[in-house]
């Protein structure tokens, strides 16, 4: 991704947190339903195992928000989505998280800014069927 911009790692966040959950202060493996069915279905397998049950099943989510994307704002993007859109809109922000499908594991670990810079006006909204004034026909 060639406009990836203002970069943040959270992996010391993500150290400190598993040494709290390994001392038993803090309980991190706590993922909302909504987010491990997200990893299920969406998720992207990753090599390294999960940090704290060490098996296999870690994938990563990667969520895009921005003003000018509209409705669609907090969707999860494939990274080839997220070239295409880099290119479409001037400024949002990617958000990859790692999930365990197995023990609960759930950690944001990245941030950054995509776009090309040029603002835009969000897209037109279009009516779904999650919007209360849809009439079944």
């Amino acid at each position: 991704m060639k406009s990836q911009r203002s970069y943040i790692d959270y992996s010391l966040d993500k150290r400190a947190t598993l040494m709290k959950l390994f001392r038993g202060v803090v309980d991190a493996c706590d993922a909302d339903p909504y987010l491990m069915r997200a990893a299920k279905f969406h998720g992207e397998r990753v090599q390294r195992n999960c940090p704290v049950c060490k098996k296999t099943s870690l994938v990563e989510l990667r969520y895009a928000f921005g003003d000018q994307l509209g409705q669609y704002s907090g969707r999860i993007k494939t990274p080839d989505e997220l070239s295409e859109m880099e290119r479409e809109f001037g400024e949002f922000r990617v958000y990859i998280v790692e999930v365990c499908r197995d023990c609960s594991w759930n950690h944001l670990c990245a941030s950054f800014v995509l776009g090309d810079g040029i603002e835009r006006k969000p897209p037109r909204r279009v009516r779904t069927l999650e919007d209360d004034d849809w009439v079944k026909g």
